[in-house]
Formats: C-alpha cells, sequence, structure tokens
C-alpha cells in the first residue's frame, strides 16, 4: 500500500491499495493504484470487498458478473504475530436466502500464502467473466511492482489440492500456493468448495497441511471461473520487529486470549480441540446431527484418549507462537511420528467425526483427510452428512443415496468420496437444498443457507444475526457455557455490539486468535499499526470501522432478499428440546422472540444508512 497520511481516518484517500483485475474471458490485466473511501477500505479484507460486492446487484452466484475478489489486510505479511490471512470473497453459491439472489460472503484462511501474495507487492486481485479453458495464475513480483500472468492448467485438471500444491512447487521456487480440488471443480454439482492455502510445514515435510478457506463455496465459485490455483511468488520481506511490535507478539502468547489454544505441554488446551474438555460436562458437544445422547462417547475423541494409539503433533503456523495446530500421524513401534493423517482442530473432528456417530480417531482422521483433498468445506460437508445420516434413520424403509447411517464408516466415506467427485449433488448443494427436496428441514441445521459451526444452537443464539457463519462473525459461542449468560439484557449488548467486533479480524489480517475476546479495537492493534505503518488510530475507530462493516454486511443480506423470519435457528431446536443438555434452556421460542425485537430494534437505528449505499446497485 502506499500511505501519504499518518490519518487513516480522516484522510483515507490519501492512502492507496494495488489492485489488479484479471479479465479471464478475454486474458487481460490492468493494475491500479486506488485511493480508500473509508478506514474499512484501509483495514482491507472483506471490509473492503463488501462495499466493492455491494456495487453489484447479483442474482445467480455462477455468473460473469459474480467477481472473486482475492486481497488481504492491512496487517498480513507484517511483523505482528499472526498476520498471514487471505480473504476470497464473492457472491456465494450456497449461502442463500429461500427465495432470492445469492448472499454476498468471504472466506478466510492461514498459511503463508497470503504473506507471500502481499509481498509481490498487491492487496487485491479481482476475477472478473470466466475462463475458456483452465487456468492458474501467477502472481509476481516484478522490478516496478507486481505482474499477473495467466497460464495453461491443463496438467493441474483433477489433481487433490495438496497435489496441486506439490506439482506447482517443483515450478516455482520461494513461493506459496492456493488451490481447488476436485470438489472446486465439479462446481456445478458442489457449492461448498474450498481453497487450500500452503504452509511452510506442508511444503517442507511433503504432507498434506494446507490451512483453507472454506466457508461460503468460494472454491466453487473460482472453479466456476476455471482457475484451478494462484502463485504467489515473491522474496520474504520480514525484517526483526520493533521493541513495540515485539511486547505485543509477546502478549499475545502469554495474554488470556491464547492461553487455552496453545499446546497441553505449555499448559493450554490443546488447540481448538480442547472444546470437547469444556462442552462434554454440559453434554453440549454436537452427537448424531447435533442431538447429544447424555452420554460418555464424545470422550472416545478427548486428546488424553487419542495420543494413546496415535503420534501428535502441535505445531504452528509461519512465525506465530501460538502453536494451536494438533496433527495427527500413525504412532511407529518406538513412539515415533509415523505416516501423517490429519489436522485436528475441533469443527472438522466433530462434524466429520462425533456428529456422524463416529467415534475412532483414525476413521475421522479419514474423511478430515478426504475432505481436505477434495477441496470441500468441512462444516458445510459435515453438516449435510449428518442431516442425511438423520434422514436414512428416520426412514429405514426409504434411505435417500447408499442408506449410510450413524457409525457407518465405510458407507460415509464412500458419501465423501463421491460428494467431492460431484456424483452426489444432494450432499454437495448443502443442507438447505436437501432438507426442501425432502420435506424435512427442522432438523437441518443450517441458517440463512449456510451450515452451523460444531456449537449447539441451544447453547447460541447469536448464530442467526452472524453474515459467514455462526463462529466466523458472531462471538457468542461461548457465552452461555463460558460465561453463563442467560439474560436478554447480555444477548442484545452482546449480539449488536460487543460479539460482532470479531469479524474485524477478517478485515486486518490478524487471526482471531491474536485476541479473540476483544477484536481488533485494542491498545495492541494500534501499537502494530503505528509500528507498522505510521498510522494513528483510536480504538474506537476501529470498533466504529468493524460495526459499519458488520452492519453492511447484514444490509446487504437483507437486499439479497432475506426476510426477518429466515433469522433464526432450526426448528428442532424449539420444537424438541433435548433433554440431555446440561445449560439453562435459553432456547425457547419466546426468549427467542423477544430477543430478535430486541436486536432488531438495535439495528434499525443505524440501518438507513446502510440501506441507501447498497440500494444504488438496483
Amino acid at each position: 500500500m502506499k500511505i501519504l497520511t499518518t490519518d487513516p481516518v480522516r484522510e483515507p484517500r490519501k492512502i492507496f491499495y494495488k489492485r489488479a483485475v484479471v479479465d479471464l474471458k478475454s486474458g487481460s490485466v490492468t493494475y491500479e493504484d486506488v485511493p480508500c473511501r473509508n478506514l474499512e477500505d484501509v483495514l482491507g479484507g472483506f471490509g473492503r470487498s463488501f462495499q466493492d460486492l455491494a456495487a453489484r446487484h447479483i442474482t445467480r452466484a455462477y455468473c460473469d458478473e459474480n467477481p472473486l475478489i482475492v486481497n488481504t489486510g492491512l496487517l498480513t505479511g507484517s511483523r505482528a504475530m499472526t498476520g498471514m490471512r487471505t480473504y476470497f470473497s464473492g457472491y456465494s453459491p450456497i449461502k442463500a436466502p429461500q427465495k432470492g439472489a445469492p448472499a454476498a460472503i468471504w472466506s478466510a484462511a492461514s498459511g503463508k500464502f497470503g504473506a507471500k501474495f502481499k509481498w509481490t507487492g498487491l492487496d487485491e486481485l479481482v476475477f472478473e467473466n470466466r475462463a475458456e479453458k483452465p487456468v492458474y495464475v501467477v502472481i509476481r513480483e516484478g522490478r516496478s511492482g507486481p505482474l499477473v500472468e495467466l497460464k495453461s492448467a491443463d496438467h493441474l485438471r483433477g489433481l487433490f489440492t495438496h497435489d496441486k500444491i506439490m506439482r506447482l512447487q517443483k515450478e516455482y521456487a520461494d513461493a506459496h500456493f492456493a488451490a481447488i480440488g476436485p470438489a472446486g471443480e465439479n462446481w456445478e454439482e458442489v457449492l461448498m468448495g474450498a481453497i487450500a492455502c500452503s504452509t511452510e510445514n506442508q511444503l517442507r515435510s511433503g504432507e498434506d497441511k494446507s490451512r483453507f478457506a472454506g466457508r461460503g463455496g468460494m472454491g466453487s465459485l473460482m472453479g466456476y471461473k476455471n482457475v484451478l490455483a494462484l502463485v504467489a511468488q515473491s522474496k520474504d520481506k520480514l525484517a526483526a520487529p520493533s521493541d513495540e511490535v515485539k511486547r505485543v507478539n509477546l502478549n499475545v502468547i502469554k495474554g488470556g486470549s491464547s492461553l487455552r489454544l496453545q499446546p497441553v505441554s505449555r499448559g493450554g488446551g490443546g488447540g481448538t480441540w480442547g472444546a470437547y474438555d469444556v462442552m462434554q460436562p454440559f453434554h453440549a458437544v454436537p452427537v448424531n446431527n447435533f442431538r447429544p445422547q447424555g452420554n460418555d462417547l464424545p470422550e472416545k475423541l478427548f486428546r488424553e484418549n487419542v495420543e494413546k494409539d496415535y503420534h501428535i503433533k502441535s505445531e504452528a503456523c509461519f512465525r506465530c507462537g501460538i502453536t494451536c495446530h494438533n496433527n495427527i500421524h500413525e504412532r511407529n513401534a518406538d513412539g515415533s511420528a509415523g505416516r501423517f493423517l490429519a489436522k485436528f482442530d475441533y469443527e472438522p473432528l466433530n462434524l466429520l467425526g462425533t456428529n456422524l456417530g463416529i467415534h475412532d480417531a483414525g476413521q475421522a482422521a479419514a474423511l478430515i483427510h478426504l475432505c481436505d483433498n477434495f477441496g470441500m468445506d468441512a462444516i458445510s460437508l459435515g453438516v449435510t452428512l449428518s442431516y442425511l445420516l438423520s434422514y436414512n434413520a428416520r426412514h429405514p424403509e426409504k434411505p435417500l443415496l447408499n442408506g449410510a447411517t450413524f457409525g457407518d464408516f465405510p458407507k460415509i466415506k464412500e458419501l465423501v468420496e463421491r460428494t467431492g467427485r460431484g456424483q452426489y449433488p444432494e450432499i454437495g448443494q448443502g443442507s438447505m437444498r436437501l432438507a426442501q427436496s425432502t420435506g424435512e428441514p427442522a432438523y437441518a441445521y443450517q441458517v440463512k443457507g449456510l451450515e452451523l459451526a460444531a456449537y449447539q444452537p441451544e447453547t447460541n443464539p447469536g448464530y442467526a444475526w452472524a453474515i459467514a457463519g455462526g463462529h466466523m462473525s458472531m462471538g457468542t459461542y461461548g457465552m452461555l457455557i463460558r460465561e453463563g449468560k442467560t439474560d436478554l439484557d447480555s444477548w442484545v449488548q452482546a449480539i449488536t455490539d460487543d460479539k460482532l467486533q470479531i469479524v474485524g479480524f477478517d478485515m486486518i489480517g490478524l487471526c482471531k486468535f491474536f485476541d479473540i475476546a476483544k477484536g481488533i479495537g485494542t491498545e495492541m492493534v494500534r501499537t502494530c499499526l503505528r509500528s507498522e505503518h505510521g498510522l494513528e488510530v483510536s480504538a474506537a475507530d476501529l470498533r466504529t470501522a468493524v460495526r459499519r462493516a458488520f452492519l453492511r454486511g447484514l444490509v446487504l443480506e437483507l437486499r439479497q432478499g432475506y426476510t426477518r423470519e429466515e433469522y433464526t435457528l432450526p426448528a428442532e431446536m424449539f420444537d424438541d428440546p433435548n433433554p440431555h443438555l446440561k445449560v439453562p434452556r435459553i432456547g425457547t421460542r419466546e426468549f427467542f422472540q423477544e430477543l430478535s425485537e430486541r436486536v432488531w430494534a438495535v439495528f434499525e437505528e443505524e440501518l438507513d444508512e446502510f440501506l441507501q449505499e447498497v440500494g444504488a446497485a438496483e
């Protein structure tokens, strides 16, 4: 970025980001230094891309007018710990209202691709139209600026995500990669395609340890555009951090927000996997399509039980000291790590394990491995599968597809494989559409067309107002179990103010684990902006920019056709309460109705400005 001011709030137009627009139909590339419109533009990520998406009225996700926007945040590639995020934005193939146009969405990924992308000198890459034949895109650091080139991807067609990345590594030194898998290539049948971004560990070890931009089907949109992979080639550009950033980075590791995510050996909970231990005492770990049974089955996938038979390595992203990843290997006879199996994070482990009735770590690892290599969103895939299994359990006389039921690993594995190849569009289209076809939507665990993360909706009514998936864009998932909040005042305040601040991390380029409890409106972030870019921004201005970006996203949903009635939770939660959940019951229609009225009353006071802004596209 070109920064000609210290005041991005009052003088955003003195800050320019480098954008390349690729016309995939003609192959032409145009470059521009674009002045920022506001602080959201300066921060980047979806805060910028949603403003551009709002300027287009898109009625079908798969059309030439729907762009795929690839960008970074202001602190991507910086010396601030966790500053490595890449964002992929567009109108989603999978997230959509019951009757209306596709919803705008973004998906975020870690790995080193984002930093390499930023170091080429490019801040944003916009793909317009569609290539006639499969291509991959090379972004290079040129002598006078970034260079973007399209190349034939015939040799990449049909390969798994990891195989695409390793094939490209042989051709491009000092580069990192983003790739779709067979699922994204079968975009007509699979709406939940993900984008795999390479990691240092992956390129060094040859093991498939990608990070994923999964939510919202951006890998399927990339597949529709006939772009199979991206290559970002640049020298690393990281000097030693300043003393101020050093102190921030140390605080990220030793402060309260990331402690529970750190390795067990350092006193942490062992990454997000530790959510099993936190939630199981309440019987709130999703089992068999979000119906916990009040037993100890989830404990079979506790870390302490898995490591009896497998070798677990806690590892980190590029230049990150949190070390939240848990990579699972077979255990050799001497106790050392054998063949790599999968990365265990809470969401894929639960939704492709426990919630499918799979309680064996090796089987769960196999499903996660397949999901990653076919390039699908583990959340959308897992929840759609669990809906199908639940339907089959309810209709044993006439089951769907191969008749799989909970715990039937061979048949569930077949479902994953055939979905990834585009052979089971019933699953690839997601749970909302599958439930519409069966006429039984009550137990489809989705909100606004996007599958729920692995937290019981009984514990998180905030899901209804999330704009990009419950746990990514509305940080209310721990309010009941961790914080014990049961009163309406607390929930209204959280949804309309405090907990929506989590989306700020998907603007600025930092991982949410930088300070997941507070968002980006903190002294730590202010220090990084001052040290890395010479910018002076108050915490209040950061919070205001995040709120504006969130409200813009909310209004954009309404413009695309969502009704207020669609801001709700799965009907089964209201109509068939689970007696095994050991939590206060706030998941009643009465509680939710009053919560909804009060939340909308707060938001309505601020929506007019954004309604006028996004309405201009019509």
